[in-house]
């Protein structure tokens, strides 16, 4: 998060941990980074249409989230499943989310903590031309290393 911010993103985060959210606002300093440690909140501070980027692990945590988010969506919103799922159960939640009108994305990033703060790899999976505007906010600056394939 604090990478977007520092590349010119607003940015909100999500924990259902109080100490977490406070963390986050101590480490934003005067970056554009709220937080919300209640996920109605957490969604009245984005802009439409919607781009949430869950930053969990993969497996039941990533339908977990879906499940509590689905709710609160519009029609055009995007998740990113930035949780290194596998690549079938990205599948199937795309087709299920779709027919939501929700987007969705399945996004590998690696690089550890020093990448999320200074430049991750990230390899988005998904279709060639997603329809939201907001999709563009994955165009952080990347390490050279850093393979993007449509």
């Amino acid at each position: 998060m604090l990478n977007m911010a520092d590349h010119g993103h607003s940015v909100a985060g999500y924990d259902k941990d109080a100490t977490k959210v406070a963390a986050l606002r101590r480490e934003a300093e005067n970056r554009d980074i709220r937080g919300a440690a209640n996920i109605k909140r957490f969604i009245a501070l984005l802009r439409k249409p919607r781009a949430i980027m869950m930053l969990v692990p993969a497996g039941a945590p990533v339908d977990s989230v879906i499940k509590d988010l689905l709710p609160r969506l519009d029609k055009g919103d995007l998740i990113i499943d930035a949780g290194n799922s596998y690549f079938k159960d990205t599948d199937v939640r795309a087709r299920n989310l779709t027919a939501k009108g929700i987007q969705f994305l399945g996004v590998g990033v690696s690089g550890g903590e020093e990448g999320a703060r200074h430049g991750p790899s990230i390899m988005p999976g998904g279709p060639k031309r997603p329809t939201s505007g907001s999709v563009p906010s994955l165009k952080l600056p990347l390490r050279r290393s850093t393979a993007i394939r449509a």
